[in-house]
C-alpha cells in the first residue's frame, strides 16, 4: 500500500523548558553510583540527591572478555568515588538482559557474550564496595525515570497549571535502538515480573506482518531495512538511521520518500506496540532512544496504526482503542488533551447531588524532551532510594 507522507510543521518545541524542573524538584539526600551499560560502551554516573554530575566516566564494554569487563566496571565506579570525594549509599544500575536481575545474576547475553554461563555481578560488587547494589533492565529504569523525574510529573503539572485536576499514575517507557525496550510503572511502582523483568515488549507480536515480532520492525536494523527495501539500496550499503534521516529532512535527495517511508514503516510497528500496552495500561506511554530523533517521520506511521480499525465476524467494524489518544509533540493534540472534560452527573433518585466524570477516556503519547540515558540513571537512583527506604522503615 503506497501511502502518502505529508511532513507536519506543527511539532512542540516548548515543553523541555517546562520539563526540566521535575529532575530537580524533590530533595533526596542520598548518593547513588549509576552505570548505563550497553553491548558497546559503559557509561558511569553518580547521581546526588536526585540531581546527576555532568562529569561521568566512559569505558568500552570489552563485551567477549569477561575478566577485561569486570576490570573495567569496577575501576568505573572507583573513578567515580575519586570524582565524589564521597562513597555512594548505593550502587544501582542498568545492564541488557537475560538476566536473574533480582539477585544480580547476569545471564547469556548476545552483545555481551563473556557473561554466558551466568555471572554473579551484583554480589561481586556489593562484596568490593561494601554497599547495597541493585541491577535492573535498561527499559524498566528508563520508564522509571519518566515516571519519577521526567514526563509523568510534567504531564500531571501542566494538567494542574490549565485548572485540570485529571492526573495519571501510569506510564510506558519505551526505548528506540539497537533493540526495542520497555518498562511499566504505576502509581510510582515499577512492574518487575516474576523472574527476569516484565515489559519484554520486543518479543510481542504485532499486526502489521505477523511473522516478525515487534523488534524486527522497532529498532535501527529495521530502519536500514525499510529504507533498503524502499530505495532497492542492497543493505549492506545503507547508511545509518541517524543519516537516513538526514536524506528524509531533505527534500531534494532522490530518497528522500524512501527515508520518510522507512520511518513511517517503524511507525506502524510502534503504534501496534502502542495501542496493545495503552489497552493494557490504561496510561501514558513516553517514547526515547536514538531512533526516536525522527519523530516527525515515526509519529506518522504510528498514527496511522492507531486509526486502523479491527473486523467483527458480523462484518462490521470497530475503532482500534476505545480511548482518544493524543500525540503530545502535537501543539493542537496537546491543547486538546488538557481540555478540562469533566461532565456533571446526576445520582438517580437523588437529582440534585451530582458527580464529577471524566466521561472520555483520555491517553497519550510523546517522545521524551529527556536525555535517554540521564532518564536510565534518575531510574537507577530512584529505585535505590526506593529500596534503601524499606530496608530502612
Amino acid at each position: 500500500m503506497l501511502v502518502k507522507i505529508i511532513k507536519s510543521d506543527c511539532l512542540c518545541t516548548t515543553i523541555k523548558d517546562d520539563a526540566v524542573f521535575f529532575i530537580f524538584e524533590k530533595n533526596y539526600s542520598m548518593i547513588v553510583f549509576t552505570l548505563d551499560a550497553g553491548g558497546t560502551n559503559f557509561v558511569f554516573s553518580i547521581v546526588e540527591d536526585g540531581k546527576i554530575n555532568p562529569k561521568k566516566i566512559h569505558k568500552p564494554a570489552n563485551g567477549d572478555n569477561l575478566e577485561k569487563c569486570l576490570k573495567n566496571i569496577i575501576s568505573g565506579f572507583e573513578e567515580l568515588a575519586t570524582i565524589n570525594n564521597k562513597n555512594p549509599d548505593a550502587i544501582s544500575f542498568a545492564f541488557p538482559g537475560p538476566a536473574d536481575f533480582k539477585n544480580g545474576i547476569i545471564g547469556d547475553l548476545h552483545n555481551l557474550p563473556g557473561f554466558r554461563g551466568g555471572v554473579a555481578l551484583g554480589k561481586m560488587i556489593e562484596l568490593w564496595f561494601k554497599v547495597p547494589v541493585f541491577i535492573n533492565n535498561d527499559g524498566d529504569l528508563y520508564a522509571y525515570g519518566e515516571a519519577m523525574a521526567g514526563t509523568l510529573p510534567f504531564i500531571n503539572n501542566i494538567l494542574k497549571k490549565s485548572g485540570n485536576n485529571k492526573s495519571y499514575s501510569n506510564i510506558t517507557g519505551m526505548t528506540l535502538g539497537t533493540g526495542f525496550g520497555a518498562g511499566i510503572v504505576s502509581n510510582g511502582q515499577l512492574l518487575q515480573g516474576d523472574n527476569m523483568c516484565a515489559a519484554e515488549i520486543w518479543i510481542t507480536s504485532n499486526r502489521v506482518n505477523p511473522e516478525y515480532n515487534s523488534e524486527e520492525g522497532v529498532s535501527i536494523r529495521a530502519v536500514k531495512y525499510f529504507f533498503s527495501k524502499f530505495s532497492e539500496i542492497p543493505f549492506s550499503e545503507c547508511p545509518e538511521p541517524k543519516e537516513i534521516y538526514f536524506i528524509a529532512s531533505d527534500q531534494k535527495n532522490k530518497y528522500s520518500f524512501a527515508a520518510q517511508k522507512a520511518f513511517f514503516e517503524l511507525g506502524r510497528y510502534l503504534g501496534d506496540a502502542i495501542a496493545n500496552i495503552i489497552t493494557l495500561t490504561d496510561g501514558i506511554v513516553v517514547i526515547g532512544g536514538g531512533i526516536a530523533g525522527a519523530k516527525e517521520f515515526i509519529i506518522l506511521g504510528i498514527n496511522h496504526e492507531l486509526n486502523r480499525e479491527f473486523k467483527k465476524l458480523d462484518g462490521r467494524t470497530n475503532k482500534r482503542l476505545t480511548h482518544k489518544v493524543f500525540c503530545l509533540n502535537y501543539e493542537r493534540e496537546l491543547k486538546d488533551f488538557l481540555q478540562d472534560d469533566k461532565k456533571l452527573i446526576s445520582v438517580p433518585y437523588f437529582e440534585n447531588i451530582k458527580i464529577e466524570s471524566y466521561h472520555i477516556p483520555k491517553s497519550a503519547y510523546m517522545f521524551s524532551n529527556f536525555d535517554t540515558s540521564e532518564m536510565i540513571s534518575l531510574g537507577a537512583y530512584f529505585f535505590a532510594v526506593k529500596q534503601l527506604k524499606k530496608t530502612n522503615t
